[in-house]
């Protein structure tokens, strides 16, 4: 998910038409491709090389897939789905990854079947041409459908564009292979239809994790939460912004929530039109959707900062306490309140929140401590 400039329906528009088109040129090359090889195999006996061209149109029918996926992906948000189904590219990219490792399944068994019962295949300067111009084809096709991908932010043409250029090295050994065999007559066409099959499986594998990442929620890219965390810190007003969660709804779609520490001597509307700042610059620069929570700060009173330097202090030598924020104390109630920024690795939550209260009340005796553990959601 990659945020530098607001997103426009336009820019989405856009974007879609341009996967579609690249993907439009992925279905015509490899359903081109995928007859020449099954034409040659087939005459020549090569299991490698119609192994080579089912993989060939697994890759057309993948880019159906990409398309389809980001039509419905771009669809409007109704009651049901009120965020949009932007999320159905990633649905997009674990049914080609599937496909590829269906395709890796069934090529192994047929492989291994050649290995046990082999047949010696006839290659011809036609196999070989064919083969030759696959393995160009598919570097070319590769490079451009995953530079596409990258450019807009697809998973789904990615994962098309890595298959595609994998497959040349795929071709590349069925090349070896028919050499092999006409020069020296030892056929490896099984043992070669076995190693393409492997690697298939491989790289389906490989694709899958991806896009099950997102679905599951995988931790936002770092240079993002970084950046809006620091173009939030930079809006006058804010102390300190803290406790960055986004939701992924889509390569294009994202909302979220952040707290920040203000002085506590500003009015109710100049909170308003504070929150209302942020809110509007971190959509117009990342097209992301924050909630703005507040901490007060008393940034106005010497002994309650000296106080709380020293509480903060004190947390922090705590082991898996990587941050400190929202410190509230409240005279009159008798009470302190804050928030403690732990890593995944703290261990027993329950004894360390115990010697934290303990802490707080050598500081502050007589006051009960109320403290709220945050998860590492984001960098």
């Amino acid at each position: 998910m990659e945020h530098d400039n607001h997103i426009t329906q336009e820019d989405k528009a856009q974007r879609s038409k341009q996967i579609a088109r690249t993907s439009v040129i992925g279905i015509i090359t490899n359903v081109l491709l995928s007859g020449f090889k099954a034409a040659v195999g087939f005459i020549s006996g090569s299991i490698a090389i119609v192994l080579d061209a089912v993989n060939n149109l697994t890759d057309a029918l993948s880019s159906v897939i990409t398309i389809a996926g980001v039509k419905l992906a771009h669809r409007k948000p109704n009651a049901r789905h009120p965020f949009g189904m932007g999320r159905v590219e990633y649905f997009s990219a674990i049914i080609i990854s599937l496909l590829i490792l269906v395709t890796g399944v069934t090529s192994l068994i047929e492989s291994v079947g050649k290995i046990i019962k082999p047949s010696d295949p006839e290659f011809g300067t036609a196999a070989l041409i064919v083969i030759s111009a696959a393995i160009v084809t598919k570097l070319i096709l590769g490079r451009y459908v995953k530079a596409q991908g990258l450019k807009f932010n697809s998973d789904a043409l990615v994962a098309s564009g890595t298959d595609a250029m994998f497959d040349s090295i795929i071709s590349c050994a069925t090349l070896l292979g028919a050499i092999v065999m006409m020069v020296w007559g030892i056929n490896l066409d099984g043992w070669l239809g076995t190693g393409i099959a492997i690697m298939i499986i491989k790289a389906g594998i490989e694709m899958l994790s991806s896009p099950v990442s997102q679905v599951i929620g995988r931790r936002p890219d770092s240079e993002i939460t970084k950046s809006i965390k620091q173009t939030v810190r930079e809006i006058p007003g804010v102390l300190g912004a803290y406790d960055l969660i986004l939701h992924d709804y889509g390569p294009d779609k994202a909302i979220g929530s952040i707290h920040v520490e203000i002085p506590d001597t500003l009015s109710a509307r100049d909170i308003h039109l504070l929150t209302s700042t942020i809110q509007h610059t971190v959509y117009n620069r990342f097209s992301v959707m924050l909630t703005v929570g507040i901490y007060a700060v008393h940034n106005d009173n010497d002994e309650l900062f000296q106080l709380g330097s020293r509480i903060r202090e004190a947390m922090l030598s705590h082991q898996g306490a990587i941050g400190f924020h929202g410190l509230l104390i409240n005279e009159k109630e008798r009470y302190v309140s804050f928030d403690v920024l732990l890593d995944f690795s703290s261990g027993d939550r329950t004894a360390l929140r115990q010697a934290m209260e303990t802490d707080v009340s050598a500081i502050l005796p007589g006051y009960r401590a109320e403290i709220n553990f945050d998860t590492d959601f984001s960098d």
